[in-house]
C-alpha cells in the first residue's frame, strides 16, 4: 500500500485526521509520509510546526480559493491518498475545484469532503444548495476509473448538534426543539471518531475502494435525545417541535441564514442509518455514543 497522505485542512475534522494518522502509524509501527495543506496567513502552520505530535509533518501552505487548478496539481500529485477536510467554509464550488485537481492528479486514492448525510438519498434540489456540489462531485468520481475513492457518511457531527445558533439542543436555555417530529432521528458521530474511523477505513484489509462507507457513533429520535439530557442533567429541559411548514417558511424567509436551510434539510430521508449498517459495528470498533459524548465534552 502507498503511504503518502495528504489532509487538506486543519480545522476539527482536519486535527482529528493528523491525529489520527499519528495514532496509526505509533500502533503498528509505520512510518507514514504526512502532509497538511493550510490556508497562507493563518495560524494553522503555526500550530502544527509546534505540536511534538506533528513534528514530520510536512505544510504545504497553499489558497485552495485563488490558487490555480495546475498548481494545485503539482502539490496534489506528490501524495498517494487525499482526505479533504476543508469543509464548506472555503466558498461555493470549491470541492468540485479540489476534486478536478485531485483527479487530474492522477492521486491514487481520494477521501472528499463528504463527512455528513447520505447525499444520494436526499437528492439535488434540497434546502441547502452546498448538497448539490456535493453531488456533482459524486458523479465526477463516479464517471472515472484511474483515481479510487471512499466516500465515508458520518451524519451530523456531534458538536454541530449543541450549536446553539443551530437552534435544536440549547443548554444555556436547557430547551430541546424536535425537528418536523418527535420521532424523526439523527445519525451523530464525533470529529474524533471521523478521524479514526476514516483511518481504519483506509488500511482495512480487504482493501475498500470506490464505494460510500457508512459510520456512526449513534443513531437516536429526538425523544429519546430529550430523555437522555433530562436524565444526565438531572434536571426538566423545555421542549417543542418545529414542524416542517415552520421550517420551509424560515428557510425562505431568511435565505441567507445557513441554520434555516439546515434545520430544514435534516428533516429528509438520508440523515440517518442504522448502527448495524456502519462499518464500526460491523468491525466491532467502539464509537462514541449521544451519552457518551456530552460526558467527555460537557458534564
Amino acid at each position: 500500500m502507498k503511504k503518502s497522505f495528504l489532509i487538506i485542512g486543519a480545522g476539527e475534522v482536519g486535527l482529528a485526521m493528523l491525529n489520527s494518522l499519528h495514532d496509526y502509524q505509533e500502533k503498528h509501527g509505520q512510518q507514514l509520509e504526512i502532509a497538511v495543506l493550510v490556508q497562507p496567513l493563518v495560524n494553522s502552520a503555526a500550530r502544527i510546526k509546534n505540536n511534538p505530535r506533528f513534528a514530520n509533518v510536512k505544510v504545504e501552505a497553499v489558497d485552495l480559493v485563488n490558487e490555480n487548478i495546475q498548481n494545485l496539481i503539482a502539490v496534489f500529485e506528490k501524495y498517494d491518498t487525499i482526505i479533504c477536510c476543508s469543509g464548506f467554509s472555503t466558498g461555493r464550488g470549491m470541492q468540485v475545484k479540489i476534486t478536478n485537481a485531485v483527479l487530474d492528479a492522477g492521486v491514487t486514492r481520494y477521501v472528499p469532503w463528504q463527512f455528513g448525510v447520505d447525499y444520494d438519498k436526499i437528492g439535488r434540489g434540497s434546502a441547502q444548495p452546498s448538497f448539490d456540489e456535493q453531488l456533482e462531485v459524486r458523479d465526477l468520481l463516479r464517471a472515472q476509473h484511474n483515481t479510487h475513492w471512499i466516500i465515508v457518511s458520518t451524519g451530523m457531527i456531534t458538536s454541530f448538534l449543541f450549536r446553539e445558533d443551530f437552534g435544536v439542543i440549547n443548554l444555556s436555555e436547557k430547551k430541546i426543539s424536535a425537528l418536523g417530529d418527535w420521532q424523526n432521528s439523527l445519525t451523530l458521530t464525533s470529529c474524533e471518531d471521523i478521524g479514526n474511523l476514516t483511518i481504519e477505513i483506509l488500511f482495512h484489509q480487504p482493501e475498500i475502494l470506490d464505494q460510500v462507507v457508512f459510520i456512526a457513533g449513534d443513531t437516536l429520535t429526538f425523544e429519546e435525545m430529550f430523555h437522555k439530557l433530562e436524565g444526565l442533567f438531572d434536571m426538566g429541559f423545555d421542549r417543542k417541535v418545529w414542524d416542517i411548514p415552520q421550517l420551509e417558511k424560515d428557510a425562505k424567509d431568511n435565505s441567507d441564514n445557513v441554520f434555516s436551510r439546515y434545520r430544514l434539510v435534516f428533516t429528509n430521508p438520508g440523515v440517518t442509518w442504522p448502527l448495524s449498517d456502519t462499518f464500526n459495528y460491523q468491525n466491532k470498533i467502539a464509537a462514541v455514543g449521544f451519552e457518551r459524548w456530552i460526558k467527555e465534552n460537557i458534564l
